[in-house]
């Protein structure tokens, strides 16, 4: 059944920058919708290794006292992602569909030289493979744009953020978009750009015109799918960074929540609470203005219509526009939340390709002669 979920969703969207509409290609890719997934390495962590050492005492403690227990555990509650059922994790996410890879770093007791990532206890994938897969993948879809955030850094020293910085500056090389531009997708391809490089460390960052300040990440911090919505809707209505920022559908456990809930793992607490954070989702508008959403984080990306959804917005935004000049119909916002909930149902249980439906859409309305060019957002 999984595997089945996974198909049908994965079919489409490995390529999905390359097909957008001409209408989104010179918009800044912060004024977009952009699918991401929170704690993207979280897949492959390894039971053999300790908690990390920013954890609470008390759990560091219980850890090497009964490590049996406390990891598997730990492990239930910190896994956020899944890997594909034929490729690892990070080819299968960006062939769903995701462009917002959330790494955290951290360097593993007795892990030699290797860095890998971390989320409660560390990951078996180092920091090396990973980003070499990454590169294979952009290799293989030059038309696609990932932007990477690198944070935590748990227990690096001076000497393993350089060494780190030189092997992502040697791997992506030219790929790499510079932090002084404004990305669009037309700028990227012209100029052989594929990725955008976050990297939440202040004296490197400054060093590298290359790497990019953090991007603000919204989570609320709270088990509860209505909680996360108000938080994020109350951010929303305060006013969006005016560059790249994340609005975290991820669902976030506490001891209360663990204790009363022993037989359950985070998995099965986000898939309970999918339906309304997916249509909140689809309720979403990408652009600068207040209320416009740019990249949105989850968790389990592999389980639901989420890249799928979150892309839609794109196409209807551009679809919406044309049909302003055309005045053929009334603008998306105004729709009721209920119809468009509908809307994405009936799209979903006929399998129709977003992609393909709201492409021919477009192509036919641009075939008509008086059709006017329509501006970046």
């Amino acid at each position: 059944m999984e595997d089945k979920q996974r198909e049908d969703i994965g079919g489409g969207n490995s390529d999905w920058m390359s097909r957008l509409p001409e209408e989104l290609l010179d918009v800044p890719l912060w004024n977009l919708a952009i699918p991401g997934s929170h704690d993207s390495m979280s897949f492959c962590l390894d039971m053999s290794s300790p908690v990390l050492g920013s954890e609470p005492w008390l759990l560091r403690l219980t850890d090497r006292l009964f490590p049996c227990l406390i990891r598997p555990c730990i492990y239930r509650w910190c896994t956020t992602q899944v890997p594909g059922s034929d490729q690892s994790v990070l080819w299968y996410q960006c062939e769903l569909g995701i462009r917002y890879l959330d790494l955290r770093i951290a360097r593993k007791p007795a892990g030699g030289n290797s860095l890998f990532f971390a989320h409660g206890i560390y990951t078996l994938m180092s920091v090396k493979e990973a980003l070499e897969e990454l590169a294979s993948w952009l290799d293989a879809h030059p038309k696609e744009v990932i932007i990477i955030s690198c944070s935590h850094f748990e227990s690096l020293t001076d000497e393993d953020h350089v060494q780190l910085v030189d092997f992502i500056l040697s791997l992506f090389s030219k790929k790499l978009c510079l932090k002084q531009d404004t990305p669009t997708l037309r700028s990227c391809w012209s100029g052989g750009q594929q990725v955008i490089l976050s990297y939440d460390d202040l004296k490197m960052e400054c060093q590298h015109c290359q790497l990019w300040p953090k991007i603000p990440y919204w989570y609320a911090d709270s088990p509860d799918p209505k909680k996360v919505i108000a938080y994020l809707e109350e951010k929303k209505h305060q006013g969006r960074p005016g560059r790249f920022y994340v609005s975290g559908l991820n669902l976030t456990e506490d001891t209360r929540y663990v204790l009363l809930h022993p037989l359950q793992n985070l998995r099965m607490m986000t898939m309970e609470a999918l339906s309304p954070l997916l249509r909140w989702t689809a309720e979403q508008r990408p652009g600068p203005g207040v209320g416009g959403v740019n990249i949105v984080g989850c968790d389990f990306v592999g389980f639901s219509q989420f890249c799928s959804i979150e892309l839609e917005q794109l196409l209807e935004l551009c679809c919406n526009r044309l049909r302003l000049c055309s005045g053929d119909a009334m603008p998306v916002s105004a729709r009721s939340p209920t119809r468009h909930a509908s809307h994405l149902e009936d799209r979903k249980a006929r399998k129709v390709p977003f992609i393909p439906m709201a492409w021919a859409w477009l192509k036919h309305r641009k075939s008509t002669p008086e059709m006017p060019r329509m501006s970046p957002l």
